[in-house]
């Protein structure tokens, strides 16, 4: 099976933002856990989750975009 052929997700960019939250989450408690500093992982988590999650959306305006001019055409 394809890509193409799969079936599309309900909410593309809600699964990429829970899935980038998480691992943020997950960095957070690592950090925690062996000693680090929380007062910089807290800023590198959630700076990280918000690249991710706008290079997410980005991608999929530009992949919104590109299946319309395919259907247009």
């Amino acid at each position: 099976m394809s890509a193409e052929e799969s079936p599309k997700p309900k909410r593309p960019f809600r699964d990429s933002a829970l899935l980038y939250a998480g691992m943020a989450v997950v960095f957070v408690v690592i950090v925690f856990i062996t000693g680090g500093k929380m007062s910089v992982a807290i800023p590198i988590a959630l700076a990280c989750f918000v690249v991710a999650t706008g290079y997410a959306w980005w991608k999929l305006r530009q992949r919104m975009r590109l299946e319309e001019e395919q259907e247009a055409s």
